[in-house]
């Protein structure tokens, strides 16, 4: 009897552990992305001139890993600013990993 109890409990440990060790990989991913679309970010607010309206993409490396995102840039309800949506890919899956969305005046 004891050694049933023992080994239910040493399970429940052993499926705790990888549940862990899965979230972990889900948070190093989210970081990572975050740092991407950051680091995107910084270049398109630090730029001399604002992005152009439209689409653009890439791919960066981080953690051992090359990420795709992609820039999305568009015009507001105020002419003198952008709306500028950045999405970071898990290189794992098509999903995205990272989403940031920031605004720059023209001015």
């Amino acid at each position: 009897m004891a050694l049933t109890v023992f080994s239910l409990a040493a399970m429940a440990l052993i499926n705790l552990s990888g549940e862990n060790t899965r979230a972990a990989g889900r948070i190093e991913t989210k970081a990572l992305a975050a740092v991407v679309a950051e680091n995107r970010a910084v270049e398109v607010m630090t730029g001399a001139r604002p992005p152009a309206i439209g689409v653009t993409g890439g791919a960066e490396q981080a953690g051992l890993r090359t990420w795709r995102w992609s820039r999305t840039v568009t015009p507001t309800a105020d002419p003198d600013i952008l709306r500028i949506d950045i999405v970071v890919l898990d290189p794992a899956s098509p999903r995205p990993a990272g989403v940031l969305t920031l605004f720059r005046s023209l001015r």
